[in-house]
């Protein structure tokens, strides 16, 4: 039976995106989030101390990210984007002083790897057929157990990509699921690796046209309301419990369960999902960078992984930063800006006004143990789905890989309605 009415519980990417998938079909929705606000780990919010906009955090989508480019075109916002016009990543060797910039080429077949301007500086051609080891990696394998840690290409490309794609060390991140994302961009060209920030922030982009969307459909939203737990009658849920109130469901009442690991096996009885955690340090410096400055740099050998240029802010991410978590702000934005001023070319005296935003338990270790911890949507309960970035969607704990969740929980409550 087709659901009359899906209550979505949780206001992140993996929520709205299940969201607005359902209320386009028809069913009505209602949006419940523990939070004040949308967004979870992908929003914007006035900083007091820098008497600015910022992003809490910063997201490189793609071209070829079909899921978010299909989200975007759902809420209208396919031209909040911006981006260069060909597959660019520039980097900056903080040891070395070199800079240099990766360009593949817009076909599916490498040949861009023949031109020596468009690789990294000191790598061969041959260097690039460890990509092969790569994708013929089994589940147990590690990112660094099936690459030459000894190599330019390793130092200067891998390393970098892996820590971000991840969000964990080489060491212990799993190789096959680095792969899925290598053949997902860079293995389909550079048409599918063209890089794309928001033109205004994450909020203006994924998140407010989102909920304007729903509005238009009629749909619900309940922000400061958290889900403590659910009853369950036989094999449905029956009752979700909030704080202060019992929402009983009715026959064709569905829930899409959009929330943290750590708090979805809190709800769900039974539930086996990631149970370790890495975390993103992020900071934010209050500095207009020149508007013809690129829109990020990968940095090598630094303390800083990625600067972003936005509006008015220079912001740095770091991921897999866990050795970094109990460091005070007051050491981490000199050491930070270090970097960031050689990045931009900018005056390392006297340093912007800072903010640094720690994320302690950003997204599951991608690990091979945690991988196999993932659950699918489907749950032991019929009118039960988890939506996330870390149940079992093929990718790591990404934007992509959040909306693909929302859009595989939506699927699956319209799919067993049409079936049944």
């Amino acid at each position: 039976m087709r659901p009359a009415k899906v209550h979505v519980v949780g206001a992140g990417l993996a929520g709205l995106a299940a969201a607005v998938t359902l209320a386009q079909a028809g069913i009505a929705v209602m949006l419940h989030e523990a939070a004040p606000h949308a967004g979870g780990r992908c929003r914007s919010y006035d900083d007091p101390h820098l008497g600015c906009r910022i992003d809490n955090g910063n997201h490189l989508l793609m071209r070829g990210n079909c899921a978010a480019m299909a989200y975007l075109q759902m809420i209208g916002a396919a031209d909040t984007l911006t981006g260069p016009d060909d597959a660019e990543f520039p980097f900056l060797d903080l040891a070395s002083g070199e800079r240099w910039v990766l360009r593949p080429g817009p076909g599916r077949v490498p040949w861009w790897l023949l031109d020596p301007t468009r690789r990294v500086p000191g790598t061969r051609l041959g260097d690039y057929a460890s990509a092969l080891r790569l994708l013929r990696a089994n589940g147990e394998a590690r990112v660094a157990d099936m690459l030459d840690r000894r190599s330019a290409l390793y130092h200067r490309f891998w390393q970098p990509l892996a820590v971000a794609a991840l969000n964990t060390a080489p060491e212990e991140g799993s190789a096959a699921m680095l792969a899925r994302v290598v053949a997902e961009s860079f293995g389909r060209g550079g048409s599918a690796c063209r890089p794309l920030v928001p033109k205004e922030g994450l909020s203006e982009s994924l998140i407010e046209p989102a909920l304007a969307t729903l509005a238009r459909f009629g749909a619900g939203v309940r922000f400061a309301t958290r889900l403590r737990a659910f009853d369950a009658s036989g094999a449905r849920v029956a009752a979700l419990r909030f704080e202060g109130e019992s929402l009983p469901l009715d026959a064709g009442h569905a829930v899409v369960l959009a929330v943290p690991a750590q708090v979805a096996t809190r709800l769900v009885p039974g539930l086996d999902a990631p149970q370790s955690f890495r975390a993103i340090l992020n900071a934010h410096f209050r500095i207009a960078a020149p508007a013809d400055a690129p829109l990020f740099i990968g940095l090598v050998g630094g303390t800083a992984e990625w600067v972003f240029r936005k509006r008015s802010v220079l912001s740095v991410t770091i991921s897999a930063a866990d050795r970094l978590m109990d460091a005070p702000a007051e050491e981490l934005g000199p050491l930070l800006w270090q970097d960031v001023a050689r990045a931009y070319e900018l005056a390392a005296e006297p340093m912007p006004p800072v903010q640094i935003v720690k994320e302690r338990r950003a997204t599951f270790a991608a690990t091979p143990a945690e991988i196999r911890r993932r659950p699918p949507a489907r749950t032991a309960w019929s009118n039960l789905v988890l939506a996330g970035d870390w149940t079992d969607t093929g990718l790591p704990a990404t934007i992509e890989g959040a909306i693909r969740s929302g859009f595989a929980a939506a699927r699956h409550l319209l799919t067993a309605a049409s079936s049944a």
